[in-house]
């Protein structure tokens, strides 16, 4: 075994990867960039080394940068992870060449299935079934539609080095070939350098099931399927294993397929057989054909490891170190069902787009597996992709599961970017999926209704307004007393909408807050609010953001009343204390002219400091309050000229 490795990746896939190396007393060298000096994966790491800028071009893309770290720090193999250089056949011979190890497959198997149409040719020598296309090397626009003919509509075009569903466009009509030719080419030509396409039978109703199978250079074995149908723009969002609906006879057809694959390449180590199953009329062993196989340890391999108790990067290493594989096929079986859903900062109702953002507050609850490369405090860089974890759970039943997969998405706690937190949630609920009739489509559908946006309940704007006004932390043993139950006025923006709430403080344990026409109660008992009964629901605040970690996590946006212009109250002229108070500052000097929004005071009550604010230009005409004097809600504290 190793005694030393280096993983030439970042994220949540360089620390799973440490987290077995290290726990089998293998040392580990983290990469990292300059965007990276702080990151997780640096900091677990037992040595890290700086490789370049932020952009990946200037830092995980150099091969021969991260080669020559290998070698100063004394590594002898290096894990590529997924993605960057994973799965560049040149990388490994770079590797290879410098006398170090890679976790991995091969430079040859790697170039037999990195382009499509070549990779089909050889599976179909291998007796591999594979979709009904064209694959060859006449590219001439002419000729691509006649096989379009041949093959019968609808067809996809597909990018032949593509990925990401990148260079892939359905065509339904004859009429509509050309222009999609035309445009798959541009845009594979833009993504990948190379325009070549091919051309497949469209499936009707197709799923996504793929096998995971593990190689020592001569045997394979595999390890059951996944089902990866849940998708949106081609990429996958809720993986699971094994597959809903599947029958013995086609996990055997299946499973023999992908090992044909893999010893028909000689393959080594972990890699995925990407099947399209046409789900029309149920899973048939007829129904499914190779898509592609990808030579590297996939995002998705948790859900795999739980149901069959198999630890792949351990298999990696051993195997990578001279191992024969550790379990031959009988030796494997599957025990329950696993999910895993993808938790992103993205933007769903816009696109699924990207974002970024500070990670304010990150918490997981327990049951739940989290593989993740993010802490709270953390960046979500512009310049990687935006996964913030892996979120995967393990149950008896795949019912069982499903809930598990629920109510841990449930207690996720995210705040400081947006995310497809709730999104996740909602498709746990989507009773297609429930029952396992899935399909790639599904979320295309149904998109609608699964970012649909739910009113936050009173007992949320409750929750988020007592954090915005101080007052989850009023204490009767420190000295709290009213003469009269304390009146104040809360507003939260919620998107576009500002919400008005009202408090009457009873007590230090006790509030009654009107939410439109409701009422809503808050009791603090045993040292832990209740609203309504309910116990109050986890609250972070940075800045003017509220979280409350209820439905997926609602963020709302407090207005401070004391920020707000004395025109509120109907009368410009005066300035004054909305709510019992120190003055901890005047800046306003009888005679002094103002413009509308100058700071003229400042206020510090429910231990909070506010700005008192002109509500229009103006002269003062007097200043009527003191620093230090304490002042009752309503007294006037500035006055202004008459206009």
């Amino acid at each position: 075994m190793f005694n030393k490795i280096l993983i030439a990746n970042r994220g949540e896939i360089a620390c799973r990867v440490m987290e077995t190396a290290q726990k089998m007393g293998v040392s580990c060298v983290a990469v990292y960039s300059d965007a990276d000096a702080s990151a997780k994966h640096v900091q677990m790491a037992d040595e890290a080394v700086n490789i370049g800028g932020a952009a990946p071009a200037e830092s995980y893309l150099k091969g021969d940068v991260i080669i020559q770290a290998a070698l100063d720090t004394g590594a002898q193999a290096i894990h590529p992870g997924y993605g960057f250089l994973s799965e560049n056949p040149e990388f490994v011979d770079a590797v290879e060449a410098a006398g170090l190890t890679f976790i991995g497959p091969s430079a040859d198997a790697i170039r037999k299935m990195g382009l499509k149409d070549a990779a089909k040719v050889l599976m179909e020598q291998a007796g591999v079934p594979v979709v009904p296309g064209y694959h060859g090397d006449n590219q001439d626009p002419e000729h691509l539609a006649v096989a379009a003919e041949t093959i019968g509509y609808p067809v996809l075009i597909k990018a032949v080095a593509g990925g990401g569903g990148k260079g892939m466009r359905l065509v339904e009509t004859p009429e509509e070939f050309s222009a999609a030719l035309d445009s798959a080419r541009g845009e594979a030509k833009t993504a990948f350098g190379n325009d070549a396409v091919l051309v497949e039978k469209f499936v009707a109703k197709p799923r996504h099931i793929e096998v995971q199978v593990f190689g020592d250079g001569t045997h394979a074995v595999h390890l059951f399927e996944r089902d990866c149908s849940l998708q949106r723009r081609h990429q996958k969002v809720i993986e699971e294993a094994p597959a809903p609906g599947m029958t013995t006879e086609m996990r055997d057809a299946m499973g023999q397929a992908g090992v044909r694959a893999a010893e028909a390449i000689g393959y080594k180590g972990a890699g995925t057989v990407e099947f399209i199953v046409d789900a029309s009329e149920g899973l048939r062993p007829d129904r499914f054909w190779f898509m592609e196989m990808n030579t590297r340890l996939q995002v998705e391999h948790p859900v795999t490891e739980a149901i069959t108790g198999v630890d792949l990067v351990e298999w990696q290493l051993r195997v990578a170190a001279g191992e024969s594989l550790p379990k031959q096929q009988n030796e494997l079986s599957i025990n329950g069902h696993a999910f895993e859903a993808r938790l992103y900062a993205e933007d769903v109702p816009k696109g699924f787009l990207p974002a970024t953002g500070t990670l304010t507050h990150l918490c997981f609850p327990q049951g739940c597996r989290a593989d993740s490369g993010v802490r709270a405090g953390d960046t979500i860089s512009p310049w990687y992709d935006p996964m913030i974890a892996k979120v995967i759970v393990h149950g008896p039943t795949r019912a069982v599961a499903l809930e598990q997969l629920h109510r841990a998405l449930q207690g996720t706690e995210v705040a400081g970017t947006v995310t497809n937190l709730s999104f996740l949630g909602a498709l746990t609920r989507h009773t297609g999926f429930a029952s396992g009739d899935v399909d790639t489509g599904l979320i295309g559908r149904d998109l609608d209704e699964l970012v649909r946006a739910v009113p936050p309940r009173p007992e949320t704007l409750v929750a988020a307004a007592m954090r915005a006004s101080n007052l989850v932390d009023l204490r009767a043993d420190a000295g709290f007393s009213l003469w009269a139950p304390l009146h104040r006025a809360v507003q939260l923006i919620s998107g576009e909408d500002r919400i008005e709430l009202d408090v009457q403080v009873i007590s230090a344990e006790g509030q009654e807050w009107q939410v439109g026409e409701t009422v809503v109660t808050a009791q603090r008992q045993d040292g832990r609010w209740l609203i309504n009964g309910k116990p109050m629901p986890n609250v972070a605040i940075t800045g003017p953001r509220i979280t409350v970690f209820e439905d997926y996590g609602l963020g709302f946006d407090m207005v401070d009343p004391l920020d707000r212009v004395a025109s509120a109250a109907g009368d410009t002229n005066l300035i004054e204390a909305p709510m019992p108070g120190l003055v901890k500052a005047v800046f306003a000097v009888a005679g002094q002219s103002v413009k509308e929004g100058d700071r003229l005071a400042v206020l510090e009550a429910m231990k909070m400091e506010h700005s008192l604010l002109a509500a229009r230009d103006g002269v003062v005409a007097e200043v009527l309050a003191e620093e230090g004097a304490q002042v009752e809600a309503g007294a006037a504290l500035v006055r202004l000229e008459d206009s």
